[in-house]
């Protein structure tokens, strides 16, 4: 199954590709839960190298919950991206309502140290009717 991303953004040449997909077989609606799994893939568009540092997300519920995250690279890896290079991961976002939404920002250094804030798309989280 070729991966669709549906949301992208660029900054200093840094493109962030988003794919979401929500996991039936992962949610539980009867006890208010619900799940989703997405696709990042980082792309080093720049003349340097980079090293992927810190994440920040602010997710957001249906009844306007706000949660900040902040962490230490990306799924327990710190990635370099030479130019022109890639990085792909998966992870998950569990939600106490059937809808939401995620963005942020990842920080980058420089080979020179010089740190970047690069912008993670936003994206929706929307379960199915059914799944509500």
């Amino acid at each position: 199954m070729k991966e669709l991303f549906q949301h992208a953004a660029i900054t200093h040449d840094i493109a962030v590709r988003v794919a979401v997909n929500f996991l039936p077989e992962q949610s539980q609606p009867e006890a208010g839960k619900w799940f989703w799994v997405y696709h990042i893939r980082i792309e080093n568009n720049s003349d340097d190298t980079v090293k992927l540092q810190t994440r920040h997300w602010r997710i957001t519920d249906a009844r306007g919950m706000v949660n900040h995250i902040d962490g230490d690279g990306v799924v327990g890896e710190t990635p370099v991206l030479s130019p022109g290079q890639t990085h792909d991961y998966v992870s998950g976002c569990p939600l106490t309502t059937p809808s939401g939404s995620m963005e942020g920002f990842y920080t980058f250094t420089h080979t020179d140290g010089s740190p970047v804030e690069v912008r993670i798309p936003y994206f929706p989280l929307s379960a199915p009717a059914t799944a509500q």
